[in-house]
């Protein structure tokens, strides 16, 4: 779990130093739903990611069904919901050395696994939580595993994205998520702003070694299990959500919404599968001047 900052500061100072490898970008995101067929329709009939594969996650009864964004981002669903429970189960992020993150992590004072083998998909990874108890997992993908066995594979025309910009997820204190995911993992300022100029519910952190980021959704109340559906997301992008909105809606889905401006500036659209889970469209270049603070965006 995490720990405060008096007692990161404390363990670092009486643990050697260590040098943090690169996270280059978003790995994945799983969710529960409570139906797979229903899952189906939505994320290969409307979003038009093949299922490619099954996964495994120990702290989840049964196989994930893996819908691929593109051969390094996944969307994994378990048809384990119940009730109203949080549907989100993580957000994973790629990093080129899992076992070198896992020691410096551990000079950091974060919890960790005691030590990193392949996992039941293959590949090297592990899981900490977040200051708001959010799985973070964190991936080295290994030859053999199920992820790379699939290279090349499974890449659908239909997908109306071939790429992930960012996972959301609740947030009640952005100073304590600072202090884990930009002091110790090194994650920087994107962009920030909310329903006024001056309230920031929407903070936006880059990786540290490539331009996928993680948005902080902050809320100081308890949300509905559909607000939560709609905080901890992931977003994909695009070039034109004209045709992207014309696309889902032949596919026989109806947005709440057409494509619309919203205060980052940015063109967006939203659908949700049957349980309230949000795949946002975004295109990442803004058309208008952003609310609230300047876009630091420094993708090339």
């Amino acid at each position: 779990m995490f720990r405060p900052a008096v007692l990161l500061l404390s363990f670092a100072l009486l643990s050697p130093a260590a040098t943090r490898p690169r996270i280059v970008g978003i790995a994945n995101i799983a969710v529960k739903v409570d139906s797979l067929d229903e899952a189906r329709k939505f994320y290969s009939g409307v979003v038009g990611m093949a299922e490619a594969f099954s996964t495994r996650d120990p702290g989840i009864e049964g196989p994930l069904a893996c819908f691929k964004v593109n051969d390094r981002q996944f969307v994994e669903v378990s048809p384990t919901l119940k009730g109203d429970e949080d549907r989100l189960i993580r957000i994973g992020f790629e990093t080129d050395d899992a076992r070198k993150l896992r020691d410096y992590l551990a000079s950091r004072g974060v919890a960790v696994p005691a030590k990193i083998d392949r996992d039941l998909n293959g590949n090297r990874s592990f899981v900490v939580k977040d200051p708001d108890g959010h799985s973070v997992q964190f991936v080295q993908y290994m030859p053999g595993s199920v992820h790379l066995r699939d290279t090349g594979k499974h890449l659908a025309a239909t997908r109306i994205s071939d790429h992930m910009l960012h996972v959301g997820v609740l947030v009640h204190d952005p100073a304590r998520s600072d202090a884990f995911y930009k002091d110790i993992l090194g994650f920087r300022l994107q962009w920030k702003g909310g329903p006024t100029d001056t309230k920031f519910e929407w903070i936006s952190m880059m990786v540290p070694d490539g331009h996928d980021w993680i948005e902080y959704m902050v809320r100081d109340t308890k949300p509905t299990p559909q607000q939560l559906g709609v905080l901890n997301h992931y977003a994909l992008s695009s070039m034109d959500l004209q045709p992207v909105y014309r696309t889902v809606v032949e596919r026989g889905y109806k947005p709440q919404r057409e494509p619309a401006i919203a205060r980052d500036g940015r063109w967006l659209l939203q659908l949700y599968d049957k349980n309230y889970t949000r795949t946002e469209m975004m295109i990442r270049k803004p058309v208008q001047t952003p609310c609230c603070s300047p876009n630091l965006d420094d993708v090339k």
